[in-house]
């Protein structure tokens, strides 16, 4: 027989949420962007500044001469790195390893990224022409930061629409990986590149020899890091390389991909990337004032986001349904895959990232293109998540039946 669900059990099942699976992750980032944010609008806003871009008393590698670029150079490779290892996985033996279930989260994560860019590109058009650089900035889904909304719903929403979700986000980090590799790479030195491609031949070299040394290859992974770095492709490529280069061997189904990503996602998701986020998420807004805030690129970022990446995923699932290229989420209802892909426009991590590439040395920009992200993300998470609360009602998937 079904079990019922105790009245108290379900009331605090969003409580509950907050503390398991993604939904941690998601909203230790919330806090850590409304910590870094009030640190830059507090008296401590010189402090905090000076923390990451004063120059470093002494650093092993003279082109990381702050801790802001440490981070965005040196902590976001092993970001990059988890990010490719999931990638991997998930093509090879997970949720995206046969052309069946590529389809959707593949066509929806590409009109995921081109509509929000058409979008922001609408809003900045007659704008001058630097401003056409943040194209890629709301092109990005931020993974823990919509499912930690996603997970304030506990089970309310289908099983079916968080894998959904979860494969877009995977899909549209592969696209930003390479956006960042080809658009925001601004001179290449080819020595180090050369260097850089040897030894990820090397690498993939000792995958085909099925050698399953961790140290070696963490080692040789820091190796092109380095060249990387100094290769003039941006460092973090490396990681997403190295990761592609690890085995899928191993004892007993434990392969030694499986092995390094569960013990490095937490680092990632709670450690790295909450750095990432207190470091790059403030912006003092005295600076700015109102009229900065309304300015043609938050906006146009904040459009792309929101407006952009519901339109495009929710009209690529639907002609896909129609024309019976692939069916939409099982068990989902419309409303609800509506509520999801306004989700996919919260797009903290990888939009902010994408801020700082787009705009190098241009600090009014960057502070801009950060206000619009965090804009359009609250309004996306927002909506979203209202969207899904009104529409949601699945009880028999909340805590399924027990016979």
């Amino acid at each position: 027989m079904a079990k019922t669900t105790p009245p108290l059990r379900e009331f605090f099942a969003p409580v509950r949420a907050l503390f398991v699976g993604d939904a941690s992750a998601g909203i230790l980032l919330i806090v850590v962007a409304a910590a870094a944010m009030a640190m830059a609008n507090s008296p401590l806003a010189s402090e905090y500044f000076h923390l990451f871009h004063g120059a470093l008393p002494w650093t092993p590698i003279a082109k990381l001469n702050t801790a802001h670029l440490w981070i965005n150079d040196g902590l976001m490779a092993i970001f990059f790195f988890v990010v490719g290892l999931e990638v991997k996985r998930e093509w090879i033996e997970g949720q995206l390893s046969t052309n069946e279930q590529r389809r959707l989260p593949i066509l929806a994560a590409a009109a995921g990224m081109a509509i929000p860019a058409l979008v922001y590109s609408f809003f900045v058009w007659n704008e001058p022409a630097r401003l056409l650089d943040g194209w890629a900035i709301p092109a990005a889904t931020d993974i823990a930061f919509a499912m930690g909304v996603l997970g304030l719903l506990g089970n309310r929403v289908p099983a079916s629409l968080r894998l959904f979700l979860l494969t877009v986000a995977i899909v549209d980090d592969i696209g930003a990986v390479l956006v960042i590799a080809l658009v925001y790479t601004p001179g290449i030195k080819l020595a180090w590149l050369i260097a850089a491609l040897v030894t990820v031949g090397v690498m993939f070299g000792l995958n085909r020899m099925r050698i399953t040394n961790t140290a070696l290859f963490i080692g040789l992974a820091i190796v092109l890091w380095y060249m990387v770095l100094n290769s003039g492709v941006h460092a973090t490529i490396a990681g997403v390389v190295a990761a592609l280069t690890i085995p899928m061997v191993g004892k007993n189904d434990n392969t030694m991909l499986e092995r390094i990503e569960h013990s490095m996602a937490p680092w990632s998701a709670y450690l790295i990337v909450p750095i990432f986020g207190f470091a790059n998420a403030g912006v003092a807004l005295a600076g700015i004032g109102l009229a900065g805030i309304l300015a043609p690129l938050p906006i146009a970022i904040a459009a792309g986001l929101f407006l952009g990446k519901q339109i495009g995923i929710f009209s690529a699932i639907w002609i896909a349904d129609r024309i019976g290229f692939a069916e939409r989420p099982h068990n989902a209802s419309w409303p609800e895959v509506w509520g999801v892909s306004i989700l996919c426009g919260i797009g903290f991590t990888m939009s902010l990232f994408i801020g700082e590439l787009a705009f190098p040395g241009y600090r009014l920009l960057i502070d801009e293109a950060k206000i619009g992200t965090l804009l359009g993300s609250l309004i996306s998470a927002v909506v979203g998540f209202t969207i899904l609360r009104m529409t949601t009602a699945h009880p028999k998937e909340r805590y399924g039946n027990q016979d």
